[in-house]
């Protein structure tokens, strides 16, 4: 996926979102999303590269727990045949929940 398709994907939410990170004081309310490209795996053999999986990590953060939100998004990734890995976490210096998707596209 390319950097436009995976921007219309998170269009689809319908939830505010930005790559890696809000600009200070623009944050919006949540639930809002993240996404950004940690690294990439890449196979080969040979000193020659044939594939290269490029990992997307959506961040999805709530204030309070939302089922509803999460199997939008959930839905939304499906659709485009996104295989994924979900975590929670509470982090409690922001007050905020958060929902990890890891992907690779």
């Amino acid at each position: 996926m390319t950097y436009e398709e995976i921007h219309e994907m998170m269009q689809e939410t319908g939830l505010p979102f930005a790559y890696h990170h809000f600009a200070e004081g623009e944050s919006p309310q949540p639930p809002f999303l993240l996404f950004l490209s940690p690294g990439e795996h890449a196979f080969g053999a040979d000193n020659t590269m044939y594939h290269s999986f490029k990992q997307l990590d959506i961040e999805l953060y709530a204030d309070k727990k939302s089922p509803e939100v999460e199997e939008r998004v959930e839905e939304i990734l499906r659709q485009h045949h996104i295989f994924y890995n979900k975590t929670e976490a509470w982090i409690e210096s922001e007050r905020l929940y958060e929902v990890l998707y890891e992907t690779e596209v």
